[in-house]
């Protein structure tokens, strides 16, 4: 079955197709902005420049469509019956660099949420959000954790590090003292020892 629509009218459509402010993220930032969170969009210094970010609750959130990031099960992801090779090459493509994003942001201790279009656009949305909202939370309070372990480990090495160069600096003096006791009273306290 061939392509109902001309090369022009195909290229007229895929071309208004947006990477970024979508209906989906729209939707999404409105909830969040409403429930008093404040974030910022497409962060283009963290991998994949996640659609959301939330600083304090250290968390990326991706708003994915679910034909263009491959979302298995959903009846919204459909293959279109021409040029397949082309659209499962490029859907695989996606996914893989979407798994490598969310793996390098979690490398950089960034809690990554994932939000599919799909669950937008049922009944479940409250539903989702207050599930994203009890990620954040959880979120932050692993994060906060995990920063003041660090901070008491900095604080460790620093410490021991204070505590190396306090020791060689008594070492030195004492070698110093040494250096400086003219050779006839080091002899002479070392008979008195005897």
């Amino acid at each position: 079955m061939g392509d109902k629509l001309t090369p022009e009218q195909r290229h007229h459509f895929m071309s208004r197709i947006r990477s970024k402010s979508t209906k989906p993220e729209v939707k999404v930032r409105r909830e969040l902005f409403s429930r008093g969170y404040r974030f910022r969009l497409n962060v283009k210094k963290l991998p994949g420049s996640p659609d959301i970010v939330l600083p304090k609750y250290r968390t990326a959130i991706f708003v994915n469509g679910c034909f263009w990031h491959g979302h298995k099960g959903c009846k919204y992801y459909v293959l279109p019956k021409t040029n397949v090779e082309f659209w499962e090459s490029k859907i695989l493509r996606n996914r893989e660099r979407d798994t490598i994003d969310y793996s390098r942001l979690e490398a950089l201790h960034w809690n990554v949420i994932v939000i599919w279009e799909c669950e937008l656009k049922s009944s479940s949305f409250e539903a989702r959000m207050d599930k994203v909202i009890e990620a954040l939370h959880s979120n932050k309070a692993s994060w906060e954790s995990y920063r003041k372990e660090r901070k008491e480990q900095i604080e460790k090495k620093r410490q021991e590090r204070r505590d190396r160069k306090e020791k060689d600096l008594r070492q030195r003096s004492e070698v110093q003292i040494l250096q400086n006791v003219p050779p006839r009273v080091v002899k002479l306290s070392l008979e008195e020892e005897f």
